[in-house]
């Protein structure tokens, strides 16, 4: 609502019931939601614009080439490398932000397909309850009984660990939690009465998923999504870690920290040497407090909760 302000002297009641109101825009109602937010909730946004503007634009703000190797194995911290070379002489800096790319982009890859397979199982076992729902729920009872990362090594090592392995593996694996979710809030939504009106109207599966479902169960996914994405971003940051994630001379977080872990021994002699594999480890944390953030502010938002003070 945009009107002229009023004093005590021009202030008219029946101005003000008959003055025509505006509607919002999206862009004006959104900043407004964003007006209130925590500073914690705009500290993750902050940081997660930040990654993002990074892996977006890794080549022209890396000093060096992802892959480019310098004579100077373990250089030190100097104008030239500002976070020295790693052990055969790459830039660590440069391989931190092409690994913002490389990790993230597949973490987000990741994320979307563990959603699109688990929330479809998951809204297709709610709406039909019977043998299909048993047969996916004890299926996925079954795979969520075995520890996801030694599943997740076992496949790596007989499948290869190509990215779209690494993909696929981990999209299937973290799916299995999205159908849980996705499958126990639809329930309650399966049965109420305007899902009944649309069955009764001879809407198929596919329009009652996508309009009368999906729609009203929305806020726990985009929250769930958030956190997915984190423990997936680990996962992969883990495996990488362990050898079997990432491979070189692709550049990734995890990898970097494994490669560098040796430095940590020097520090008493040389401190930023022995800080120079905790830098994308620290670059992982940061990210997923950032995620946590946002995602804790979405999650009181939605939930309708107000603070009391």
């Amino acid at each position: 609502m945009t009107q002229p302000p009023q004093t005590p002297e021009t202030y008219s009641a029946s101005a003000e019931v008959g003055a025509v109101r505006k509607r919002r825009t999206r862009r004006e109602r959104i900043w407004i939601v964003l007006k209130k937010a925590p500073p914690s909730a705009w500290f993750g946004m902050i940081v997660v614009l930040l990654y993002c503007l990074t892996a977006l634009f890794a080549p022209f703000l890396a000093p060096y080439g992802e892959a480019q190797i310098f004579p100077a194995p373990y250089a030190p911290w100097s104008a030239e490398h500002v976070f020295g070379t790693d052990q055969i002489g790459r830039d660590i800096l440069s391989r931190m932000i092409y690994g913002a790319r490389n990790t993230m982009g597949i973490a987000l890859v990741t994320t979307f397909l563990s959603f699109l397979i688990g929330g479809g199982l998951g809204l297709v076992a709610a709406i039909n309850r019977a043998w299909l729902d048993q047969l996916l729920s004890r299926s996925v009872d079954v795979l969520m009984a075995i520890p996801s990362l030694i599943f997740a090594l076992m496949l790596l090592s007989i499948f290869g660990s190509t990215v779209s392995s690494l993909i696929l593996i981990i999209a299937v694996l973290d799916s299995t939690r999205v159908f849980r979710l996705t499958r126990s809030v639809a329930v309650n939504v399966a049965v109420m009465d305007y899902v009944e009106a649309a069955r009764l109207r001879g809407e198929g599966l596919g329009w009652i998923m996508r309009r009368e479902i999906l729609p009203n169960i929305m806020p726990p996914l985009v929250a769930e999504f958030g956190l997915r994405f984190c423990f997936v971003f680990l996962t992969i940051a883990a495996l990488s870690f362990l050898g079997v994630g990432i491979q070189p001379p692709t550049a990734d977080w995890g990898s970097m920290v494994r490669d560098n872990a040796s430095l940590i021994q020097f520090a008493k002699y040389d401190l930023k040497a022995g800080l120079t594999p905790l830098l994308p480890a620290a670059a992982i944390a940061l990210l997923t407090v950032a995620v946590n953030f946002i995602v804790d502010w979405f999650l009181h938002k939605t939930s309708g909760l107000r603070d009391e003070h």
